[in-house]
This record gives C-alpha cells, structure tokens and sequence, in this order.
C-alpha cells in the first residue's frame, strides 16, 4: 500500500490535483472519495473529469446517484451518501460497468464492500479555521494503483503545484 498527504489551498488547488490523477486513470480504474460535506470531493471530480478528456461541465451525483460521462472511455461518477439506493443500483447491474469505466464515486466508503480491492482512496478533510484549506490524504490499494500514485506524486514534485503542497 502506498499513500502521501497533500494539502489544498483552494478549491482550485482540489480541482487541480484531481485533473493529474485524471489524466493517470484508464478503464477499471476506481477512486473512493470521502469527507464531511464541503470538503471538496466534486471539485476534486471535476478535475479528474477535465483530466480524462471530459468536456462538459462535471457535476454532483448526490439526487440521481450516477452520472456518466463519455469522452476516451466512460466515467461513472458516482455518490453513495444514500447508501440503500446505490446498493440496488449496484445490484441491478451498475456494477458490471465497472470493469468498462473509469469510476469515481464520492461517499464511497458507504459502499466498500461492493468496491473493487485494487483502488485509489482520498480522505479530504477541512482544516479548522481556514474554511479553504484542507488535507488529501491518497491511499493506493492494490499494485496498480500503487503505481498510479507513484507516478502522480513525481509529477506533482517536478511541476508547479498551483496551491497544493505535499505534506507527507
């Protein structure tokens, strides 16, 4: 398991770092997004989208439980806040298409066990006191997902990081 810590400055910055791993994902690769409401998590989205060639404009999945997004390949972007409706969507199929997409999904761990074991994990949090700055922390489940970070955290080492500063 490999993991690094960012820290966000704005949501520009979340936005940003999402737009690196977007351009890093391919089919079947999963993200599990988690954090208190406010943290980012569909920022963070919207830059994974902009990152996977998505153009249009990438929005929160919270009442209808999945988007999907074509540009490449499918991106399903997912919210499993109600976790009993995204259980019987799964369950009628949705999660076949996994294996075919990209796939982030916020709230994810409302859902682990339907997830599969190789995944890249963010927990974002707020700072108390600097409503614009939080913590990201990444966590690679799985080889290839492990790699995926590797790559991500040399990129973001050699390149301007637009806000972002890696903290561990």
């Amino acid at each position: 398991m490999s993991e690094f810590t960012v820290e966000s400055c704005s949501e520009s910055a979340t936005e940003f770092l999402g737009q690196r791993l977007g351009s890093l994902l391919g089919v079947g690769d999963c993200v599990v997004l988690s954090g208190e409401l406010g943290t980012g998590k569909t920022a963070f989205s919207r830059g994974a989208g902009k990152g996977l060639g998505i153009c249009e404009q990438i929005s929160s999945p919270t009442y209808l439980l999945c988007h999907e997004y074509s540009a490449e390949h499918c991106l399903l972007h997912i919210d499993a806040y109600f976790k009993e409706r995204i259980e019987s969507l799964l369950a009628d199929g949705l999660i076949e298409r996994f294996a075919e997409s990209t796939v982030i999904i916020e709230w994810g761990t409302n859902i682990l066990e339907w997830l599969p074991d190789g995944r890249i994990e963010l927990a974002l949090e707020c700072i108390p006191g600097h409503p614009e700055t939080r913590t990201i922390c990444l966590t690679a489940c799985g080889k290839a997902a492990s790699n995926t970070l590797k790559v991500l955290k040399q990129q973001l080492q050699s390149g301007p990081l637009e806000n972002l500063k890696i903290i561990q």
